[in-house]
């Protein structure tokens, strides 16, 4: 038996709520849903991004976290441009593009540290 899946949701847990909002919006666009203060929900071709400042009931587990170790993976059509725009952004790459046999990617990270991987696969003709 396999699990039946409605859609594919990954979270980012931050009191850094409306500094990442005005991150991801500024990268992505408006969230199609939103409560102030609370969660913002970002719609991308295959997933979900959702943003949440957990309750303080729960603070705790999110407080003593070190660095993720998940990243967020964005394949995008032209890598310059990307990191164009998160340059303008105020968050600029770090490090060379890096060629691996799937493409070339390079490392941004959000407000709160989180790794995004810019990725631009091989166009094979």
């Amino acid at each position: 038996m396999v699990l039946q899946l409605n859609n594919s949701l990954v979270t980012i847990a931050s009191n850094n709520l409306e500094a990442l909002v005005i991150f991801y919006t500024k990268l992505l666009g408006e969230p199609k849903s939103q409560i102030p203060n609370v969660y913002a929900e970002f719609h991308l071709p295959g997933i979900i991004l959702g943003i949440f400042k957990p309750k303080a009931t729960s603070e705790d587990e999110f407080q003593n976290a070190t660095q993720s170790k998940m990243s967020l993976c964005l394949e995008v059509n032209n890598l310059e441009d990307a990191i164009t725009h998160f340059t303008s952004l105020g968050y600029p790459p770090t490090g060379a593009i890096k060629n691996a046999s799937h493409g070339r990617e390079i490392y941004a990270y959000d407000p709160d540290g989180n790794r995004i991987i810019l990725h631009q696969a091989i166009v094979v003709a």
